[in-house]
C-alpha cells in the first residue's frame, strides 16, 4: 500500500491549492483531499511535504502522519485477517474497501459528496507524474541524474499536452508526442528514443496503480533509424601526453592550429582549475572511475598497503573494489598533503570541469577531425568537429576500458574493476579493441 501527496491544479482567489491524498493498493485506489490547504511555493513536491517556513506545516504534517499511521495499521490488520482465512478465501483490498475505511476514519461528508469527489476530472499527466516522482524515487533510490531526466519529460509532456489528463495518451497521443520530441524539439532519434522508454515505464506504474485504464503504450513500438554511437577516447599515448603536459599560467597566449592546419590563437584562463580537472581526468583514465565516484572518493577508502581503494557507486550502488597502478598513484601523491575536508579531490561541477577539460585538450592539440553520425526522424546528420571538442568527464571512463581491453586484460577482468554487470555495455569497446588487434596483426604484412 501506499500513500501519495500532491497539490489539485486548482487554486483559491488566495492562490492556495487543496492537498490530496492518494491511496493505493495491489491496483486498487482511492483519492481525497485532506481538509488542508497550501501556498504551492511552501510545497516540496519531493518530500511531499510543506517547505519550512509555511504558515500550516505543522498541521499539515501532523495530518499527513495520522493517515500514514492509520493506513498502514489498516493494511497489517487486513494482512492478519487474511492470514487467518483458507487460501481461496483470501482477497486483496479494493476500492470501495479504502473508501469506507477513509469515510470511517477522516471522512466529514456523506455518501454523496465522497461519490462527487470520486467523480472528479482524471488525474493530468502533470499530476499523474508527480505522484510517480515521489512515489518510485523514494522507493527505487533514484540518482540525481534518474530524477533530472523524468523532470525533463515532464517538460516535454506539459509542453506538447499542456494541461491535458492522462487518459490522452493513447495511441494516437503517443504517437503526437513523439512527432513533438522530434519535430518540435528536434531531439536525436536515440533520445527520443529514450524518452519513450522513460515515459513507458511511468505509464506502467500508472496502470499497476489504477490512474490509467487504457494500455496502448503496451504495443506502442516505433522503430527509429539511428547510426552506432561514436565511441571517443584517448589512445595511450595521448593519455601520457596529458599526464605531462606542462599547462601554461594564467594570461598566456598560445599560437595553435586547427584541424585545418590554419594558425590562431588563445589565451589562457583558470589554469589553476585546469590542472585540477587534467589530474581527476587522468585519475579516472587510469582507476575505471565515473567523475561521480572519483569526486566523491575519500582518503578513507583507500588502502595504500594493498594498493587498492573500496567505494559504492553512485550510480549502481554497487560496492567494488580497484586496484591502483603507478599512474593512479602517481596522482594520489599529488593530493596527499591537500586539505579537502576528507576527500582526494576539490569539488568541481561536471559542467565547469566538461569546459576545462575541452579547454586542456585543445592546448594539448588534439584536433584531429572526428564525424559524429545521427538522425533526427529519417533525415541523417553528419557533425564534424575536432576530437577536443567531443571530450568530458565520461571521456576518461572510456579511455580505461578501451585501453585496458587492447592491452589484453580480459574483458571480464575489466567489468570487476568497472562494475559492468552484463558484456551489453562492453560491447562498442570490445568492437574497437578487435579492429586494433587487427590494425596491429597487420603491421606484420610490412616486414
Amino acid at each position: 500500500m501506499t500513500t501519495s501527496y500532491y497539490l489539485e491544479s486548482k487554486a483559491d482567489r488566495h492562490g492556495h491549492k487543496p492537498i490530496s491524498v492518494s491511496i493505493s493498493s495491489c491496483g486498487a485506489r482511492f483519492r481525497a483531499t485532506i481538509g488542508a490547504k497550501i501556498d504551492p511555493d511552501k510545497w516540496s513536491e519531493k518530500k511531499q511535504r510543506p517547505k519550512k517556513g509555511a504558515a500550516n506545516k505543522a498541521e499539515i504534517d501532523a495530518a499527513i502522519d495520522r493517515i500514514n499511521a492509520h493506513f498502514n495499521d489498516y493494511e497489517k490488520a487486513w494482512d492478519f485477517e487474511n492470514e487467518k482465512r483458507e487460501k481461496k478465501d483470501r482477497k486483496p483490498i479494493t476500492s470501495d474497501d479504502l473508501r469506507q475505511e477513509w469515510r470511517k476514519a477522516f471522512s466529514r461528508k456523506g455518501p454523496k459528496e465522497e461519490r462527487a469527489e470520486e467523480k472528479q476530472a482524471p488525474l493530468t499527466m502533470n499530476e499523474a507524474l508527480a505522484l510517480f516522482i515521489a512515489d518510485q524515487s523514494n522507493d527505487k533510490n533514484w540518482t540525481v541524474g534518474t530524477r533530472r531526466k523524468f523532470d525533463q519529460l515532464r517538460t516535454n509532456l506539459s509542453d506538447c499536452f499542456k494541461n491535458a489528463s492522462l487518459d490522452a495518451l493513447d495511441k494516437k497521443g503517443l504517437t503526437r508526442f513523439a512527432a513533438f520530441l522530434r519535430d518540435k524539439m528536434q531531439y536525436k532519434n536515440t533520445t527520443t528514443s529514450k524518452r519513450l522508454r522513460l515515459l513507458k515505464w511511468f505509464l506502467r506504474w500508472a496502470t499497476a496503480n489504477g490512474h490509467l485504464q487504457n494500455t496502448d503504450f503496451a504495443a506502442f513500438n516505433p522503430k527509429f533509424t539511428t547510426a552506432a554511437k561514436k565511441v571517443v577516447f584517448l589512445e595511450w599515448d595521448e593519455l601520457m601526453r596529458t599526464f605531462d603536459f606542462e599547462i601554461p599560467d594564467n594570461g598566456t597566449e598560445l599560437e595553435l592550429r586547427d584541424c585545418s592546419g590554419n594558425l590562431y590563437k588563445k589565451v589562457v584562463h583558470d589554469a589553476a582549475a585546469i590542472r585540477r580537472s587534467r589530474d581527476i581526468f587522468c585519475f579516472c583514465a587510469t582507476t575505471s572511475l565515473r567523475f561521480s565516484d572519483a569526486i566523491n572518493l575519500k582518503w578513507a577508502n583507500i588502502d595504500l598497503v594493498a594498493n587498492s581503494f573500496t567505494i559504492t557507486t553512485q550510480k549502481t550502488a554497487d560496492t567494488i573494489i580497484i586496484d591502483l597502478n603507478k599512474h593512479s598513484m602517481r596522482i594520489l601523491e599529488k593530493y596527499r598533503q591537500q586539505d579537502n575536508g576528507g576527500f582526494v579531490f576539490p569539488s568541481i561541477s561536471n559542467q565547469r570541469m566538461n569546459i576545462y577539460l575541452k579547454d586542456l585538450f585543445e592546448m594539448i592539440g588534439l584536433n584531429q577531425p572526428i564525424t559524429d553520425t545521427y538522425y533526427i526522424g529519417s533525415q541523417r546528420h553528419d557533425d564534424t568537429r575536432p576530437k577536443y571538442e567531443f571530450i568530458g568527464t565520461h571521456t576518461a571512463r572510456r579511455t580505461f576500458i578501451c585501453n585496458a581491453l587492447m592491452l589484453g586484460i580480459p574483458c571480464d577482468i575489466v567489468m570487476k574493476w568497472t562494475g559492468h554487470s552484463d558484456y551489453k555495455a562492453m560491447k562498442p569497446y570490445i568492437a574497437i579493441a578487435d579492429s586494433a588487434k587487427r590494425n596491429a596483426m597487420s603491421l606484420f604484412d610490412k616486414l
